[in-house]
């Protein structure tokens, strides 16, 4: 990478914040609509389940297909092709006439969403330190919020109080052809060797340099299959997946169907919903950094902030189950919001770590995993919703996975720490993730 001023690194990160943003747009259009949308096609709350099932399974493909891609292709093309994919998907959702149709824009958006990650880690990784990465990660993470704030907000000042048919179709229109303007930012901003991948030596010194071949030759079974940090990572990406992804999905219908709350009502709050997810994953990587520069170990920094978000989630959504309409609601609900999304900078930070020198493939597999196992819940907790006539039974259950996630990577991690101290394990796995200390 050629040489650059200390702030650039910041304004790239802000553009990863603003393709993120882009991302949840487009994704989170159909949740804000989806009361108007099932009435309007005659929808059960299953088969609105079945449309975010097939957008993650969707979503677990392009992860593992772009994942690959990106750590062969350049990144400052790649990115910006999918960026333009998904907007384009996204534009034409607001054409679907029917379910099928719905069903297929649903699944390509999901596809070239996915491409998003992978992309967006690669240039994290390149243009930060590791010490600066978690909160580099905190603000691309937190575009997801920032975006989901403002759709609300552009569906309201669009559609208003318009209860014609149909009525739902402009705002995918006007959401998806935002992504035109940030291929432009983009290509304006990086410019060729920017974003190149990092070498291996430069974030693990402990490592012996292996030559590109021989990494993407051992990658499947030394960085992943036979690595037990990567499964030990597993459990972690599957539960942020279902009490994220379920929360997102279902929270307009949660507050419309299963409070009474007017569309109105429901649009402003989850606009103040995601500024509380925003203000709680930033705080997360600022927390996290600052434990680490006080002396404690990266890694215990990252998880004691995992547990800390993982155990709230699951205390405020049981809260949230049986609490009627009104102002405790709303707050408990805030601070599920804070809480479920500090989980993602711990994450990404852990799974960078993985695999430093295929931080593509590792981390698109891995979300591949999560969207796989995770996305089947989405059906389950509309049948759910469906035979029980309430929402509250799932939304209680959704709070629960990252405490058994978090308890599970607490009691694995030092017995992983210590077979990386030996040497056969050095030997066998010359990228196997060296915590510095």
């Amino acid at each position: 990478m050629m040489h650059r001023s200390r702030s650039w690194a910041w304004w790239v990160s802000g553009l990863l914040l603003l393709a993120t943003m882009l991302n949840y747009m487009d994704r989170q259009t159909l949740a804000n609509l989806s009361v108007r949308i099932t009435d309007e096609m005659s929808l059960n709350q299953e088969q609105y389940g079945d449309l975010e099932l097939v957008f993650g399974w969707a979503f677990a493909l392009g992860s593992i297909t772009f994942g690959v891609l990106a750590d062969r292709l350049p990144i400052r093309l790649l990115y910006p092709l999918i960026v333009i994919a998904w907007s384009t998907v996204g534009l034409i959702t607001g054409y679907a006439q029917g379910y099928e149709q719905l069903f297929a824009c649903r699944a390509l958006l999901g596809f070239f969403e996915a491409g998003h990650w992978p992309c967006a880690l690669l240039t994290t990784q390149a243009v930060f330190d590791q010490r600066k990465r978690m909160l580099g990660n905190s603000l691309l993470q937190s575009g997801g919020a920032v975006g989901a704030i403002l759709t609300p907000v552009v569906i309201r000042l669009i559609v208003g109080d318009n209860e014609a048919r149909g009525a739902w179709r402009t705002p995918f229109v006007v959401i998806g052809a935002l992504g035109a303007a940030w291929v432009i930012a983009w290509l304006l901003l990086i410019r060729r060797g920017d974003v190149e991948k990092k070498d291996v030596s430069s974030d693990a010194p402990d490592s012996r340099n292996v030559s590109s071949t021989e990494t993407r030759r051992n990658f499947w079974w030394q960085e992943c299959l036979a690595n037990p940090k990567f499964w030990a990572m597993v459990p972690v990406v599957v539960s942020i997946n279902i009490t994220w992804q379920l929360i997102r999905a279902w929270l307009p219908k949660f507050l419309q169907q299963g409070r009474g709350i007017p569309e109105s009502q429901s649009l402003w709050f989850n606009s103040a919903y995601y500024i509380s997810a925003d203000i709680g994953c930033i705080s997360a990587g600022a927390i996290a950094m600052w434990l680490a520069t006080r002396g404690m170990k990266v890694h215990r920094a990252r998880v004691s902030v995992f547990l800390c978000c993982a155990v709230v989630v699951a205390i405020m959504t049981n809260a949230a189950a049986v609490l009627p309409r009104g102002p405790a609601l709303y707050s408990v609900l805030l601070v599920v919001a804070a809480a479920s999304m500090g989980l993602f900078p711990c994450y990404y930070s852990l799974a960078q770590d993985v695999s430093i020198g295929n931080v593509g493939k590792a981390s698109g597999l891995l979300a591949t995993i999560g969207w796989l196992v995770a996305s089947p819940m989405q059906k389950i907790f509309g049948r759910l919703v469906d035979s029980t006539g309430s929402f509250d039974t799932g939304l209680a259950l959704v709070g629960i996975p990252p405490v058994i996630a978090i308890l599970w990577l607490m009691a694995i991690w030092p017995r992983l720490e210590t077979t990386d101290a030996t040497p056969s394990m050095n030997q066998s796995s010359p990228l196997s993730f060296k915590e510095r200390r």
